[in-house]
């Protein structure tokens, strides 16, 4: 193996294991605090502390991987359901 190719498979091995422990961070914890309220869920304004319009008062917010996953999971489960749906309308145009 050359130096180059040894680089390349230590890079590699170091992406993949960023990337697998923040799946996994993700999975875990899929909240993160929110940045414009500190994690508090408000903040001061003109007449006393207000909730954050950001995270609705609960001081977190989803990470960006698991906003990901919850769009993937939603397009998949839209696609079976009018797969379903299709197969339905065959069955009963058939009948």
């Amino acid at each position: 193996m050359t130096l180059s190719s040894l680089i390349d498979a230590a890079l590699f091995a170091c992406t993949m294991s960023i990337t697998g422990r923040y799946i996994l961070a993700c999975w875990l914890y899929p909240f993160k605090p929110h940045k414009r309220c500190g994690g508090t869920g408000g903040h001061r304004g003109m007449g006393g502390i207000r909730l954050c319009h950001g995270c609705d008062g609960t001081g977190r917010v989803l990470r960006l991987g698991r906003r990901l996953h919850n769009a993937y999971t939603r397009v998949r489960h839209d696609i079976r359901v009018d797969r379903r749906r299709a197969q339905d309308r065959r069955r009963e145009l058939d009948r």
